[in-house]
């Protein structure tokens, strides 16, 4: 099979209308991402904005733009085909179409969430530094999800199944990556898991204030 770059592999699939099926296969383990960030927001009590890495067709952000305290939600999405679709579902929110690894935001961020799109970056690592120092507020988390990561076996085979270039770390990998990006209070833990099936990976960790915001509570 040929390797492709993957924003070419997603953008076909926005236009064949698998961006669809997307939604409602991450849907389960993104609820219970979002249901863990948001309480947190809602303990504090405080408006946030919201970046949604890789936001595909939007949903994520339409989602969570309603939100009571959420007063902005952004989505990015490296694939011009993708966004196309998330701007023809929502006039509300903001969609911007760029480079993830090169990405500079001109406002930061109190939530980054992301699901199934860090091991398809050139440098995960990097660009999770980025995120750390110059994407999120002072008072900010990052949540990532993803469904292909060492432990997982089923998902060992998808970089010649798909044809795009993939990285494949175990858990603990993943979580030195983002303490060693700055990030405090680092955890894991897996949703969505059957007989067969490991689960989506979640890695979430937040700034050094914000931990300190929260245990003064």
């Amino acid at each position: 099979m040929k390797i492709q770059d993957p924003i070419v592999i997603f953008g076909k699939w926005a236009e064949e209308g698998k961006d669809v099926g997307m939604e409602r296969g991450h849907a389960n383990s993104v609820k219970e991402m979002l249901e863990f960030a948001c309480k947190e927001r809602a303990d504090l009590g405080k408006k946030f904005s919201f970046l949604d890495v890789g936001c595909g067709n939007g949903w994520v952000v339409r989602d969570i733009g309603e939100n009571k305290l959420c007063e902005r939600a952004v989505g990015i999405d490296g694939a011009q085909q993708m966004i196309a679709n998330a701007v023809s579902r929502d006039k509300k929110n903001e969609y911007i179409q760029t480079d993830i690894d090169s990405f500079s935001p001109f406002k930061r961020f109190d939530l980054i969430h992301s699901m199934e799109v860090f091991y398809y970056l050139k440098n995960p690592s990097k660009t999770i530094k980025r995120i750390c120092d110059n994407w999120l507020n002072p008072n900010g988390r990052l949540i990532i999800g993803i469904d292909r990561y060492y432990e997982n076996f089923q998902s060992h085979s998808w970089e010649e199944k798909v044809g795009t270039p993939m990285h494949l770390m175990k858990e603990r990998e993943w979580k030195a990556i983002l303490e060693k990006s700055g990030f405090f209070g680092v955890k894991t833990w897996r949703v969505n898991s059957s007989k067969d099936w490991k689960g989506t990976l979640v890695i979430t960790g937040k700034t050094k204030q914000f931990l300190q915001n929260l245990q003064r509570r």
